[in-house]
């Protein structure tokens, strides 16, 4: 790969991989010694634009810089010599350099090394990533109109924005067949995006020596060991303005103008043009977020009505109207709710909490969880079929994983020792050699990864605990300071603990975040995955447990844990033989986990708006004041990029992972907060901008990266979308209060004209109050019993405190209606995937079309060329050749 050469004078396509020799114009480069800089010569700057993306002659295009700061205190011997053996490889490889000294820089110590890559090279790696070029403009007419084209105008963005360029029939770029190719302009060709792919390509592998009997090689190596401070690709100028030179595109202005701004929520993202700057990865990111907010719409609207009728029926609530009635809550006087400083109270003293719970626990949440388990998989269907489209317009059909999430991680190929026939291409392939080290870091990994998940869930039973402990001290707060009287009725001491247990929950969560993250990458590195997409597979598969079980381990617990194992008074269960366990509200543990839920999606979606929006925008002022001057128009292109954030190869993951821990909140625990899809509807609108603007305005411009599809996070939503229906069968059936209702209704009620009345009553156990084996701390009055949630017989029944026939029934009842709707869902859900094809019979027909017509293209290609090859053949054996070619035209049309 790496061709011999000088790097001091040299021409264009002289050291290029193949070795291929070019008539091209001679620049000067000189090459990096002592205090030589590679690329340095005599030029007046004030004659170029500060904006100018070209090296000093005005013709060369910048594909990539690379900065360091030559500190002789640090290494400084050792980074020189790695960056002079680095920047002759380079040169070697058939790259052209340009360095701007550090008198030039705006901070007056760091260095600019500018990379521009020529055609030859441009051409040799094209052809090596199978980088797929347009042979001829797309003359398939395009799908037929919507008739309600009109209606959509508003939100539509000008024609020029979202299509940049024609579409063309494409074909894997071949060095040796250039004429085949649309090529208008050399220096055009290949955008800028391609053009920084292969450059990272080159420089991902570049060697820069041996080191303790080691080949190193890689710029993420150089980086991480310092003796680089940064490389990327150059943004095409300013974003608030258009640049006054006529070869800089000026995308990056229009997408700041069209689709950055807040203001433009309401418009359609301008997805070609994403795709064409930032490359298809980051384009099909978009794309899907864009998808997600809109069916997320639909699931607002459905959700807010659920919302609305409980908002119109509270009034009317029996349940509620019977806690608040002075006659009967006011005259029920129910058990204390801890041990010790906590009085017996009167049910009437929750009439706030149980109006508010029929928001959420009324029978328009059966319908809502049913309709959000279809929901998920029409969301799922759909776009599976939206990203066929998507892989269809931006030619990503035959598109090939290896060609580049595949290939071989640089840190994997320096570990390989060895290597191994591949049984299918029968060619060698590197080698990972098994040895009882790597065994004892695979086992040291998971033990980390055991170790994190047990500490979260250490965390959670300390809120648990902390919920246990302060509950008393909440209830004789309330109780003993008359300030908080008049809230007492809304601010319940249960729903002051689950407010200030949920905040500490979340605080807890940012804090094992933040720390996760790191251990994460780390332990990631240390099992040296083999490819690009098996490392972020297995990045994705450990933050996902991760997050997973923190984020969601408190809403399980309070959904389904508290409540459920409390015991009776008088044995009453603990935990750890000291606290004793929650109860809920009388009128259900809904509300609580409404709560809950609201508090840690709220918190994380504000958190994460301020961690992706402001802090960013805070580092980069703050830089800009550091710096000489802090006006743009004072320095140059490639220093005004280096001034802002760096977006990183694990940029998109985290945007990825943000979403799908939405994802989850608004479908595993939706029964509980049918507002929660309008909650995330308004995140992902602002979301949405955000990424765009911070993407456009705050951070460099990232490496173009192919991508056909969002890889493993469509595994992990399928799971959920599985999953949600499970949780929400069960807190349906076990959280509400809807299925004891429904058996109430139908088989105890006495009363003919308002069967609901005297639910609550009958849902009350009767406690002898002298049967507690130690008095209470409470104050008797001249009540000799207490009543407490539960299904027990009296204490002067024969099966004193024992489950009554009707909690059995409930009990049946509620597994009854677990199956019955887990069946319900999943047939249909199945029906709706079965029903819904992944890919549409028109791209089908579409993409069947174009390997036709670009097969046909190709061989008239081959059949002319071989026709001017064979014209001083005889003429039989040019009649032989040519009928071989068109039979093998034929046969490869018979087989598309």
């Amino acid at each position: 790969m790496w061709g011999r050469g000088q790097g001091v004078r040299r021409v264009e396509g002289e050291g290029s991989p193949g070795g291929e020799e070019s008539n091209g114009p001679l620049y000067k480069t000189n090459s990096t010694a002592g205090s030589e800089l590679p690329g340095s010569s005599e030029f007046d700057k004030r004659q170029q634009s500060k904006d100018s993306i070209f090296f000093c002659d005005g013709v060369r295009r910048i594909d990539y810089v690379l900065s360091y700061v030559d500190d002789p205190k640090q290494d400084g011997d050792k980074k020189t010599e790695r960056r002079k053996e680095f920047e002759n490889n380079l040169l070697k490889s058939g790259l052209e350099l340009e360095t701007e000294d550090k008198k030039d820089s705006e901070d007056g110590r760091t260095y600019f090394v500018k990379i521009h890559a020529p055609w030859e090279v441009l051409t040799t790696y094209a052809e090596v990533l199978n980088i797929k070029m347009p042979i001829r403009e797309n003359d398939i007419p395009s799908a037929m109109e919507n008739p309600f084209e009109c209606m959509f105008g508003p939100f539509r963005l000008p024609k020029e924005v979202m299509n940049p360029e024609p579409d063309y029939f494409t074909a894997p770029f071949s060095k040796q067949r250039q004429e085949l190719f649309f090529i208008e302009d050399e220096n055009t060709f290949f955008s800028p995006s391609v053009r920084n792919r292969i450059v990272y390509y080159i420089l991902s592998r570049c060697p820069y020596g041996t080191e303790e009997g080691k080949k190193k090689f890689g710029i993420k190596r150089l980086l991480s060991n310092g003796t680089y401070t940064a490389a990327y690709p150059l943004h095409d100028g300013q974003y608030w303005k258009k640049s006054k030179d006529q070869n800089c595109g000026n995308e990056r202005y229009t997408l700041y103008t069209q689709w950055a701004r807040f203001l433009r929520f309401y418009k359609e993202q301008p997805l070609d043009l994403i795709r064409r700057y930032y490359g298809e990865r980051i384009g099909i990111y978009f794309a899907w977020l864009g998808f997600y907010t809109e069916m997320l719409f639909f699931a607002a609207v459905v959700g807010l009505i659920c919302f609305i009728y409980g908002l119109i029926t509270m009034t009317g609530n029996m349940s509620s109207i019977e806690i608040c009635d002075e006659s009967i809550g006011g005259e029920i006087i129910m058990c204390p709710l801890c041990d010790k400083n906590c009085e017996y109270w009167k049910l009437n003293s929750t009439c706030e909490s149980s109006r508010y719970s029929h928001l959420f626990d009324n029978v328009a949440t059966l319908f809502f969880a049913i309709f959000m388990g279809i929901w998920v998989t029409l969301f799922l269907e759909l776009w599976k079929r939206r990203q066929a489209r998507l892989e269809y317009e931006w030619d990503l059909v035959d598109f090939e994983e290896e060609q580049q999430q595949l290939q071989l991680r640089p840190e994997y190929e320096a570990k390989c020792t060895q290597k191994k026939k591949n049984p299918v291409t029968q060619e060698l392939e590197l080698e990972r050699k098994w040895t009882l080290d790597f065994y004892g870091k695979l086992f040291l990994c998971w033990m980390a990864i055991l170790f994190w998940i047990s500490l979260i869930i250490a965390s959670m039973i300390a809120v648990i605990v902390y919920r246990l402990s302060v509950y008393a001290a909440f209830a004789s707060l309330m109780e003993d300071t008359e300030t908080l009287q008049p809230i007492s009725s809304l601010l319940t001491p249960q729903l002051a603990t689950s407010v200030t247990a949920s905040c500490l929950n979340f605080v807890i969560i940012m804090i094992l975040n933040f720390l996760y993250e790191r251990i994460a990458i780390w332990i990631t590195d240390m099992e040296i995955p083999r490819t690009h997409l098996e490392y972020e597979n297995r990045l994705t598969m450990k933050m996902f447990l991760f997050q997973f079980v923190n984020y969601y381990s408190s809403c399980f617990y309070v959904a389904f844990f508290k409540g459920k194992f409390v015991g009776y008074p008088g044995a009453y269960t603990y935990m750890f033989n000291k606290w004793r366990n929650e109860e809920c509200d009388p009128a259900g543990c809904l509300i609580e986990l409404t709560t809950q839920l609201t508090i840690i999606m709220a918190g994380k979606q504000i958190w994460g708006n301020i961690q992706e929006a402001i802090l960013p925008w805070v580092w980069n002022w703050w830089r800009r004041r550091r710096a000489r001057t802090n006006s743009e128009k004072l320095y140059s292109r490639w220093e005004q990029d280096h001034a802002l954030q760096s977006f990183g190869a694990l940029g998109l993951f985290y945007e990825y992972l943000e979403m799908v821990i939405q994802f989850g909140f608004i479908t595993l625990f939706v029964a509980s907060f049918p507002l929660a899809p309008l909650l995330a509807l308004m995140n992902n609108i602002l979301e949405i901008r955000v990424d765009s603007w911070k993407l456009t305005t705050q951070y460099r411009r990232p490496v173009a990266a192919k991508a056909h599809s969002i890889g493993v996070w469509q595994e992990i939503l399928n799971g959920m979308a599985v999953l949600s229906v499970v949780t929400n069968a069960f807190i349906v059936a076990f959280t509400s209060d809807m299925i004891p209702r429904l058996v109430y209704y139908y088989a105890y009620s006495t009363d003919h004209n308002s069967p609901m009345s005297g639910y609550i009553n009958n849902s009350l156990s009767v406690f002898k109050i002298s049967d507690f084996p130690v008095e209470p701390g409470a104050s008797l009055g001249t009540f000799t019993t207490c009543r407490y949630r539960d299904y027990r017989y009296p204490p002067d029944h024969e099966k004193k405190y024992l489950h009554t026939m009707q909690f059995w029934h409930i009990l049946a009842a509620k597994m009854a209606f677990i199956i019955i709707m887990e069946h319900i869902v999943f047939i249909v859900k199945f029906f709706v995937a079965w029903m819904i094809p992944d890919v549409p019979s028109e791209v089908k027909a579409r993409i069947k079309r174009e390997k036709f017509l670009t097969i046909q293209i190709l061989h008239e290609y081959e059949l002319n060329k071989l026709k001017e090859n064979l014209c001083n053949r005889t003429d039989y054996q040019v009649e032989k050749e040519v009928i071989a070619t068109e039979g093998k035209r034929e046969l490869a049309q018979v087989m598309a």
